[in-house]
């Protein structure tokens, strides 16, 4: 499967290479930075669309592209979603099942591709990114917009009641348990490779 560097793939690695900048910003102590952060993000969620409609539009859809392009997804939030967590914004455990989430299913995802084995995109799965980026956008905005003198005089009390801590959990609780639900379902139709890794593990384990 050999890698191209077409123009889906660059928007996809522009997209992995913004993350650390949208981070970078996003936890400055300069509230400035701060609010850069958002369109450094909101750009990073254009590329995403773009490189899909790029490679539908023009046949560029690849192996290593139906590959990076999830991958790049999972970058982008799992970093988000930790910055989230730094600032204590989130609870913790629903980042953890995210991320871990997405960790266990990329490691699935690379080795069916190195065993040449079709690794698709559910539907399911497609909504569970766009909940996640949904969720992910609406508490950064807020959180960037409630630091602005204007809106913190004039939207105090909408700032705290769409900033609640009951509503945030409830948020990131649903997607959550959307995310680990679509992992269940990626072991259960990745069955045979799931036991592959383990019989292989298991000859490891015997072999020392």
């Amino acid at each position: 499967m050999p890698f191209t560097f077409s123009p889906p793939n660059q928007l996809t690695f522009l997209r992995i290479l913004l993350t650390p900048v949208f981070i970078a910003f996003f936890l400055s102590n300069d509230p400035t930075l701060r609010q850069v952060s958002l369109p450094v993000f909101i750009i990073a969620l254009l590329t995403d669309w773009y490189d899909g409609y790029v490679a539908r539009r023009w046949g560029y859809v690849t192996r290593w592209g139906t590959f990076l392009d999830p991958l790049a997804d999972k970058v982008v939030t799992s970093s988000a979603l930790i910055a989230f967590l730094y600032r204590d914004l989130v609870p913790a455990w629903t980042v953890w099942a995210i991320v871990i989430r997405d960790i266990l299913i990329t490691f699935l995802r690379s080795y069916s591709e190195f065993k040449g084995r079709a690794f698709d995109t559910s539907g399911f799965a497609k909504t569970k990114t766009f909940l996640q980026f949904i969720v992910i956008f609406y508490i950064m905005v807020l959180s960037i917009a409630k630091e602005l003198e204007s809106v913190r005089l004039r939207y105090t009390y909408q700032m705290e009641m769409l900033l609640t801590p009951s509503l945030i959990d409830a948020m990131m609780s649903i997607v959550a348990v959307i995310t680990v639900l679509t992992g269940v379902m990626y072991l259960k139709q990745n069955w045979k490779t799931v036991r592959e890794l383990y019989d292989f593990s298991d000859r490891i384990t015997e072999s020392r």
